[in-house]
């Protein structure tokens, strides 16, 4: 059975409706205009791994750009069609997963110069406030946990539609991206070029494609 086609693990009540973004918006109880298909989002959802990603890219050698992903992780996600502030989201990664597409860059990311999982094995994303910007658009404020380090991160998240799709499975889909400077997390390895700058830049982008599936009741 193809990627495309591989059933969620989690069983969940199917749907039979379809719904968009594209639907008249009313006031929420935040007092900001609220899409009708939102509301009906309202409940616990969990990452669909197999048609989810979440990933990274950073400037290499100042002239290109290295992508990567982490593939084995855990979620926790509440939406709140009603009251988009109340929304929630938990996230633990397992670092070790990292993905660049390079196994001798991998081992080196997962190593003491970095990641140094042997130590933080986990990487975790707890939500804090989640503010509903219009339309499909939001920013979730929360902490990000890098080898014991926390900071508080903004993620900017764009709504792109929901679905029940073939299997009976309600799908909703979601867009997230923030930039972060590595170094307040302890990840400060580096190599300096003879002509200026650094092997690796500092600012890391974040980005997250998220299919999620709604949970069991």
């Amino acid at each position: 059975m193809g990627i495309f086609s591989r059933r969620p693990s989690t069983v969940v009540e199917p749907t039979p409706t379809v719904r968009s973004h594209a639907h008249v918006a009313e006031a929420g109880a935040d007092g900001v205009a609220l899409d009708p298909a939102l509301r009906s989002l309202t409940g616990r959802w969990t990452i669909d791994r197999p048609h989810s990603r979440i990933g990274f890219s950073v400037r290499h050698a100042m002239v290109t750009t290295v992508r990567g992903a982490f593939t084995d992780f855990d979620s926790a996600l509440y939406f709140d069609g009603e009251r988009p502030s109340g929304s929630r989201a938990d996230l633990v990664i397992r670092v070790a997963s990292v993905d660049t597409g390079v196994e001798q860059r991998d081992a080196h990311l997962v190593g003491a110069d970095f990641f140094d999982v042997r130590r933080f094995p986990e990487m975790v994303f707890h939500s804090t406030s989640t503010t509903h910007e219009g339309e499909g658009s939001f920013r979730m404020t929360g902490d990000l946990t890098i080898r014991d380090v926390t900071r508080s991160v903004e993620l900017q998240l764009d709504y792109l539609g929901s679905v029940t799709d073939p299997f009976g499975f309600e799908r909703a889909g979601f867009d997230g991206t923030t930039t972060i400077d590595r170094t307040e997390w302890g990840l400060v390895y580096n190599q300096r070029l003879k002509a200026g700058g650094a092997m690796v830049s500092e600012k890391v982008r974040l980005q997250f494609d998220i299919s999620a599936i709604r949970a069991a009741s």
